[in-house]
């Protein structure tokens, strides 16, 4: 069952709207008589149950630490009986599209439930928070958190379906996020995985070999296209033996940023089976979702 990212800016109020679409969940499994329903549990899966401090968002080490430990937790619940609401961060949208695929992988649906407090209300609440003793970010981390925010896309297929929650509405749309996420047609809303989000073993040999350099062509090619027209973007970029093009945004990529997204995909395949064959199609087409966003 679905997975509801929860994403705001720090001190937003996403506890807040966690908790009121929990309550509303749980009120719909116990008021239902179909048996798919009845067997739905609610988890809740946030910073302070996993016991992270917001000191972790002080530095890249401990943060990226505390997301593994994040999104773990969320595909150790995430089964088809389950609702998990991940009320985290969420901010950094390589981030989400993992989680994105991890859901794909189960064949469940996900939303993103963006809080969408201002940032002037967001600093009013958090300093009061740090007065009061009852939580809050330090100063420098709560600016350096509003300024890293990667706002939700609805455009993009990884935060989609998104449902906004202005700071003066009493609750989320909890009605229409359930109808989209559990359904009330009796039929369990279930999706279909594609091969880049199918966990199998992987079991070909020399297949790490093979995902690595494979994707370090398609960077190749992509790097020799851009040193025969610099600065130009926007285009398509032929990659030998691949069915699709490289669709190149209007900003030309660096080359660091072409190798965090080789990285990215590579870490999201490491465990699949999908033959090498298809290594290189998966990774164009991971390239062009990224740079569509």
């Amino acid at each position: 069952m679905p997975l509801i990212l929860v994403s705001g800016h720090p001190s937003s109020g996403k506890t807040h709207r966690s908790r009121q679409l929990i309550d509303f969940f749980n009120r719909k499994i116990s008021e239902s008589d179909e048996p798919r329903v009845k067997r739905l549990k609610v988890h809740h899966i946030d910073d302070q149950g996993l016991g992270l401090s917001r000191d972790v968002y002080a530095a890249a080490k401990p943060e990226k630490d505390a997301r593994a430990t994040f999104s773990s937790t969320i595909k150790r619940v995430l089964t088809r009986d389950a609702i998990v609401v991940a009320d985290g961060m969420n901010y950094i949208k390589g981030f989400r599209y993992q989680l994105y695929c991890e859901a794909k992988a189960v064949e469940t649906p996900n939303c993103v439930v963006h809080v969408g407090t201002s940032i002037d209300r967001c600093r009013e609440q958090n300093d009061k928070a740090l007065k009061a003793g009852i939580g809050g970010y330090e100063s420098d981390i709560f600016e350096n958190l509003v300024f890293r925010y990667e706002e939700p896309n609805g455009m993009s297929r990884w935060d989609a379906p998104l449902f906004t929650v202005p700071y003066d509405d009493d609750e989320p749309p909890c009605e229409a996020i359930w109808e989209a996420m559990v359904g009330s047609d009796g039929k369990a809303k279930v999706v279909r995985p594609n091969a880049a989000t199918v966990l199998k073993p992987a079991s070909e040999q020399n297949y790490l070999y093979e995902l690595d350099k494979t994707t370090s062509d398609v960077l190749a090619a992509i790097k020799m296209w851009q040193q025969d027209h610099p600065g130009e973007g926007g285009a398509d970029v032929r990659v030998p033996e691949a069915e699709q093009s490289v669709t190149l945004p209007t900003t030309a990529p660096s080359l660091p940023q072409l190798q965090r997204l080789r990285r990215q995909f590579i870490g999201l395949n490491r465990q699949h089976s999908l033959g090498k064959s298809r290594i290189r199609d998966l990774f164009v087409d991971y390239l062009n979702d990224a740079f569509q966003s």
